[in-house]
């Protein structure tokens, strides 16, 4: 019988609008970690092949604990096309053109750290990091990196403000609650969910 805790659940929730994405993925590019879901009333079990643009050769790694809202998009590297030329037309799409030497296939992954959550239709575009505990806004279209325990919104995005102070971001980041066994994070949800350092600190 599977652990009614475990990540392997496919569905947290009674009602089939929320999945831990770990279980859907079937792309060998992508890697989801622990509990992290995605929420959306249409079918949360398509998401690999509805919110993820490529993925052909270039990486998407999401961290554990993070919350993705509704029709939130990851644009990949590989769905970039070359601009060093005259034309940007992927002409390697016609099989006879057998002469034809497509530019290498490469990319810089997309990297997503632990505990982000992101609004409804966000999109992030590729080869973008995004570190522990940032929140990404509705409808943001985040280009460029996003530093951990930032918020960002809107297109382009723009930081809006750093949640914590920087000592308190740094010990976070040490801290690193994400890593933990779950009874060890039940047992100390109002520590993790509070502000009290000193008491997350002492968890450990």
């Amino acid at each position: 019988m599977t652990n009614p805790n475990s990540p392997y659940i496919v569905y947290p929730k009674p009602v089939k609008h929320m999945v831990f994405l770990k279980n859907f993925i079937h792309n060998p590019n992508i890697t989801i970690g622990d509990y992290t879901y995605y929420h959306d009333n249409n079918y949360p079990e398509h998401f690999e092949f509805n919110n993820v643009r490529g993925g052909f050769f270039c990486k998407l790694n999401i961290g554990k604990f993070c919350q993705i809202a509704t029709r939130t998009t990851f644009i990949l590297d590989d769905m970039n096309h070359d601009m060093s030329g005259f034309s940007t037309y992927p002409f390697a799409v016609f099989g006879e053109l057998s002469h034809y030497t497509a530019p290498e296939e490469k990319g810089r992954p997309t990297i997503i750290g632990n505990d982000v959550w992101f609004g409804t239709n966000a999109v992030i575009m590729p080869s973008v990091k995004i570190g522990d505990g940032a929140i990404i806004g509705a409808y943001a279209v985040v280009t460029k990196d996003v530093a951990p325990y930032t918020i960002v919104a809107g297109n382009s995005a723009r930081v809006i403000k750093q949640r914590f102070s920087d000592n308190i971001i740094e010990e976070l980041l040490q801290i690193k609650w994400w890593d933990w066994d779950y009874n060890k994070i039940t047992r100390n949800l109002e520590s993790i969910t509070g502000c009290n350092i000193s008491s997350l600190r002492n968890a450990i």
